[in-house]
């Protein structure tokens, strides 16, 4: 059962009914054990902070070992980054070879249209074009082509004819296409894993705010919320995946020096507002440099209705999604979009959403990977933080590691 609302009053009825010597009780469909230990309301096995879909994902895997409980501080899932970018699934081809973002997102690639298809999630295998409009940003082209290869990811270089044939609207000096790039619908997938959380006896509470987090004298650690009665909860493994906020979690358990700061960096995305349609599948810019971010780009939803986007504005406010016409903000996005594409003036654009990424680099810092890691002095604890792009496509297989990193043997398919 997933749990809409904070579920204290449930537990403090079940600790009510307990003998002395403690007795289980189902969450919904999930054993918790509910002891008589003062302050201690429910211990499970596996606790994971966030509902996103790095979250749920890690949530549908641990669900298979052991007890798991999802605690998520808004009314659903995915209602921050997951649910507030282009729904791409990526190749793996942009990030240094040997980094998590490559690894996990070449990995995640195979797993998530595996997923799709054995669940029926609406998806498309729609390929993506890399565009150079210039000789020097042809070179790093090349220079990206002959690294994806020796990953052994699929790419190849497109003739003038074919370009021209297949999207007469791309200008273009050359394209390097990437076949296994595609397009899923994200709130199907995590309605899915939702979904394959409950079915294998897990719960998720949605509403409810995590206060701290505390190593408990019995091994494992102590959750308290901080809901309007507090409830506390002992889990053995705590996952933090909380995204814009994982770094405020994490600060209630581990020294200062071992969080790495969050910086939210706002992305407004635009719709083509007429047809017909200028592209019919992924059109990407050589992305900016030290890869803040992959360039104003061009996708296609699942209706074949193309979106611009994102920008990358760094900002101070975690939970600012505000989208609002803004002329001159249109009239970069138009300046931005023309370089690659003919036909697309600011008249044509509207305002659709924007969404904020947990980036882990300043405006100015190098390169960032995902922070994925279970610090020493806090065994059972492991800490997701930085986990933007591509961490939809990578979900599944960060939940792979993180369940390597728990000590559990693979669960193989979800």
């Amino acid at each position: 059962m997933i749990v809409r609302h904070p579920n204290i009053k449930r537990l403090q009825r079940y600790h009510t009914r307990l003998p002395a010597h403690g007795r289980s009780h189902a969450l919904g469909s999930c054993c918790l054990t509910v002891r008589a230990e003062p302050h201690v309301d429910a211990t499970v096995d596996n606790l994971v902070i966030g509902a996103g879909v790095v979250g749920l994902a890690i949530a549908a895997r641990l669900s298979r070992h052991g007890s798991t409980l999802v605690l998520e501080r808004n009314p659903a899932f995915g209602m921050e980054t997951s649910s507030r970018n282009s729904e791409v699934i990526h190749a793996g081809i942009y990030y240094p070879p040997t980094s998590l973002k490559t690894q996990l997102c070449i990995r995640g690639n195979r797993l998530l249209y595996s997923l799709c298809a054995q669940h029926n999630i609406s998806h498309r295998r729609t390929g993506k074009w890399i565009v150079a409009t210039n000789v020097d940003q042809a070179a790093y082209l090349y220079d990206m082509k002959q690294r994806v290869d020796d990953l052994g990811v699929p790419v190849r270089f497109l003739s003038r004819k074919n370009v021209t044939e297949a999207e007469p609207n791309v200008i273009a000096h050359t394209v390097l296409e990437s076949p296994t790039t595609g397009i899923v619908d994200s709130h199907a997938l995590m309605a899915c894993l939702e979904g394959l959380i409950t079915t294998h006896g897990g719960d998720i509470a949605y509403r409810t705010l995590v206060a701290s987090i505390t190593p408990s004298s019995k091994g494992g650690y102590l959750i308290r919320t901080s809901d309007p009665t507090p409830f506390l909860v002992h889990a053995r493994h705590v996952i933090n995946a909380a995204g814009l906020y994982a770094d405020d979690i994490a600060s209630t358990l581990l020294p200062a020096s071992q969080v790495p700061k969050i910086y939210p960096c706002k992305g407004t995305y635009y719709t083509f507002a007429r047809n017909p349609q200028p592209v019919k599948r992924l059109v990407y810019p050589v992305p900016e440099k030290n890869l803040k971010g992959l360039g104003v780009h061009a996708t296609v939803d699942m209706a074949g209705q193309v979106k611009f986007g994102p920008n990358a504005v760094y900002v101070g406010c975690k939970d600012d999604v505000t989208a609002v016409e803004d002329n001159e903000l249109r009239e970069s996005f138009a300046f931005a979009i023309g370089k690659y594409l003919r036909g697309v003036t600011k008249e044509d654009l509207r305002v659709d959403y924007a969404g904020v990424r947990p980036k882990l680099s300043s405006p100015t810092d190098p390169f960032h990977d995902f922070h994925i890691e279970s610090p020493l002095s806090f065994r059972g604890f492991v800490n997701l933080m930085g986990i933007e792009s591509p961490g939809l496509t990578a979900s599944l297989a960060i939940a792979e590691r993180v369940e390597g990193m728990l000590g559990y043997r693979d669960a193989r398919n979800l």
